[in-house]
């Protein structure tokens, strides 16, 4: 029996899967209440990330020692820094990175320390199931989905996701960010405030991992604008219409 963890940076995305889920039953683990049954045809456990990379690698972790999940999902939304990435877009993770580490002189900057690596890489086959179960849903809900973009057309990406505990909130915030990294090497698409963490203690483990965001804002002075709003209406609705394609995708 392979078990699939749902990894939800918001309540109000946890929420819908929880009202889909056959079989629910909720336990407690460190201070989280974690939902066990069955979605689309799968086994899952459904969890709520918390805000932040320590967070979000205590879930993950827990995910992992008390529920022996087999794979992570993560879902949530992002600030778009990107050339290219605007509002309503979908960011599918091939990679992330921590842009808030670092250990220099010891270690170069956003390398984390004795792993002699910044990036952790999702696992391929995961990601590229989700990548098609992304621009499957897209593709069903062109009309809405567009409809909600400020301008015509919603692209599904794939690439580098940058975490750090920082809200990304100004322009200027964000071109220093985007500038420090691409002068690292490191072209990010997105940026948010978690799936690096969930990464790194994936890689850790062995454990397949993959991670898709809806862009919320332009990681501008306007990202806090009608966020919630955005999440109700959109992220939500985008999260779960591309784990259902992604579990109807994967072997029962």
């Amino acid at each position: 029996m392979t078990v699939t963890a749902i990894l939800s940076a918001l309540a109000e995305e946890q929420q819908g899967f929880v009202e889909l889920l056959e079989d629910a039953r909720c336990v407690r683990r460190a201070g989280r209440e974690f939902w066990i049954g069955r979605l689309h045809g799968q086994d899952v456990v459904l969890a709520l990330s918390r805000y932040g990379k320590v967070a979000a690698s205590t879930t993950a972790t827990t995910l992992i020692e008390s529920f022996g999940v087999d794979r992570i999902v993560f879902t949530g939304v992002a600030g778009g820094i990107g050339a290219g990435v605007k509002v309503g877009d979908v960011v599918v993770a091939d990679s992330y990175v921590q842009h808030d580490m670092d250990a220099s002189p010891l270690f170069p900057r956003f390398e984390v320390p004795l792993y002699g690596q910044a990036r952790f890489d999702c696992h391929p086959e995961l990601t590229s199931n989700l990548l098609v179960a992304a621009q499957g849903f897209i593709a069903q809900s062109y009309a809405q989905a567009s409809a909600v973009s400020d301008e015509s057309g919603v692209v599904v990406h794939r690439g580098l996701i940058a975490s750090g505990d920082l809200f990304v909130g100004s322009a200027e915030q964000a071109s220093d960010l985007q500038q420090a990294l691409l002068g690292a090497g490191h072209v990010p698409l997105a940026v948010e405030m978690e799936g690096a963490a969930v990464a790194q203690v994936c890689h850790d483990y062995g454990l397949p991992f993959a991670a898709v965001r809806t862009i919320s804002d332009r990681a501008d002075d306007q990202a806090h604008v009608d966020f919630m709003q955005f999440v109700q209406e959109v992220a939500s609705r985008y999260a779960h219409g591309i784990i259902r394609e992604l579990l109807e995708l994967l072997p029962k």
